[in-house]
């Protein structure tokens, strides 16, 4: 009898304490969409992205220019060909056939390049905003206490009820101000 209630009592002991270590774990949540979009440093990367990415565009546009004026031209000598002219003309169309060829595996290739730069390009601007983002949201959950906090942009949360929403006081941690429609 001594047994079982020495048995007993260690029991409650352990549900105690195990519900007690279970009380301690704090939640929270933030969106970090919303985060990342009221970051100044974030509206200065999309904007260095867009000039980086608009040069590209207009140097791929460039090309196609000129190759669309290279077919333009073959074309139009395509149509002068007749059978006086035929052994001048069709030495000077298969050259300019190459060169349309070449012109078309250049572009091809700079394509390519401007992809990995761009992604190069993309990673090297916004790493840093993210992680910026990312110490301050670790830094205010430490300070606050917080075991866990979930990004409800992500779609990886299904649901939550409770926890604190740290969006705010992560916000002022980056010194960015709180606008009433986040509040």
């Amino acid at each position: 009898m001594k047994n079982l209630l020495k048995i007993g009592v260690l029991a409650v002991g352990m549900i105690l304490a195990v519900n007690s270590a279970n009380a301690q774990q704090k939640f929270g949540h933030i969106n970090s969409a919303d985060l990342l979009q009221s970051m100044p440093e974030m509206k200065t990367a999309d904007a260095n992205f867009q000039t980086y990415a608009k040069a590209k565009q207009t140097s791929l546009e460039l090309m196609g220019a000129e190759r669309q004026k290279l077919v333009t031209t073959y074309e139009e000598k395509y149509k002068t060909l007749s059978e006086a002219n035929r052994a001048a003309l069709e030495k000077e169309l298969t050259t300019l056939g190459g060169t349309i060829q070449d012109l078309e595996k250049r572009i091809t290739e700079a394509q390519e390049k401007a992809q990995e730069e761009l992604t190069t390009k993309r990673t090297e601007l916004y790493q840093p905003v993210f992680k910026k983002a990312e110490d301050a949201v670790k830094v205010v959950a430490k300070e606050k206490g917080y075991a866990y906090v979930f990004d409800v942009s992500q779609p990886g949360v299904v649901y939550f009820d409770g926890g604190e929403d740290l969006i705010n006081v992560v916000k002022a941690k980056l010194g960015i101000a709180i606008t009433p429609a986040t509040k």
